[in-house]
């Protein structure tokens, strides 16, 4: 099974700063199959009794745990090992949970159904390259195709880069996008975590551009993994909204992974789990007909210390923030 670049261990690794712990994989294997799982660690801040604990969650994205060459009539028996097998695995190391934001496209969510507590919390948006000749015309609405057109009436040119070596402009883009959206502290990625994107995804990285009287006033930073394009990190310059250069860098991006082979873009949900939410209702208007049910998983590895952890933080074990010892 080809994994996503959302389970490549160092996808984990430059994702450490962001959830402030450190990547680990564990693996189930069976004589009937395998199970991988990449997560983070994070130390939890209060100790209980002299002893440190921890809780995991997966990576920056999707991931959580995968179930890898196994037969459908094994299924069953490699999922019970793999709640013993991780269940002993967290006693050890003194995890008390576990927060997944499950893959929409893989769907590996509802294989774990039974063992973490699964919830699809909203729907993500994807472009099919090859279900349809003509990707823009099938799946772009009518009024984003008609601003499309008025773009590139006004001017708007655009360029795309495989394999960037420079991610100046983009940064300097995204972070002025990030600050103008009052976005928290969560989203301004570092110049590591770039130049770790470079380091261990040299040939997995798409740079799409707009161009306006020779200045990039838009920009999209981009993976591509086996047949797929994830619409990753995008930002726009405010005095340049009004031209809709977003929408140049979706129709760009479509065009090019039509041309070169690509059966899928992955746009992501939005902000919030709201049907009216701004970010999903631009996204869907280039994947009318393409969407993926998004769930989140959680487990209480130890039931004994997180209620402890719920107490010392007085708050409601059964809140809706999870873990919620750690809603401030």
């Amino acid at each position: 099974m080809a994994l996503d670049i959302y389970f490549q261990k160092e996808y984990g690794m430059i994702n450490e700063l962001i959830e402030d712990g450190t990547s680990y994989i564990f693996e189930c294997s069976t004589e009937c199959g395998k199970v991988s799982n990449l997560f983070i660690l994070r130390e939890i801040p209060e100790k209980i009794k002299g002893r440190q604990y921890y809780d995991i969650v997966s990576p920056y994205g999707y991931g959580g745990p995968v179930i890898m060459d196994c037969a459908d009539k094994d299924k069953e028996l490699l999922l019970e090992r793999y709640r013993q097998q991780f269940g002993q695995y967290c006693e050890e190391h003194n995890i008390v949970s576990e927060f997944i934001r499950f893959h929409p496209i893989v769907g590996n969510g509802i294989d774990f159904q039974e063992i973490y507590h699964l919830e699809c919390i909203r729907k993500t948006v994807g472009t099919n390259l090859t279900g349809f000749d003509d990707p823009v015309q099938e799946e772009f609405s009518k009024s984003c195709r008609k601003r499309i057109r008025r773009a590139l009436r006004d001017g708007i040119t655009y360029q795309i880069t495989r394999e960037p070596k420079d991610l100046s402009t983009f940064k300097e883009i995204y972070y002025l996008t990030m600050k103008r959206n009052k976005a928290s502290d969560y989203y301004y990625f570092t110049d590591k975590y770039f130049e770790q994107c470079l380091k261990f995804f040299p040939k997995n990285i798409l740079l799409v551009e707009a161009v306006y009287e020779n200045k990039v006033i838009a920009a999209g930073f981009y993976f591509v993994w086996d047949k797929v394009i994830h619409i990753h990190l995008s930002g726009t310059l405010s005095e340049y909204l009004y031209l809709s250069p977003a929408y140049i860098l979706r129709y760009a991006v479509t065009l090019w992974g039509k041309e070169n082979g690509y059966e899928l873009i992955h746009h992501g949900g939005g902000r919030s789990n709201a049907l009216d939410d701004s970010l999903y209702t631009f996204k869907r208007q280039f994947g009318e007909k393409t969407s993926f049910d998004f769930y989140i998983g959680r487990k209480i590895w130890n039931e004994e210390i997180y209620d402890e952890l719920c107490r010392l933080n007085r708050v409601n074990k059964d809140g809706e923030y999870f873990p919620a010892y750690r809603e401030r």
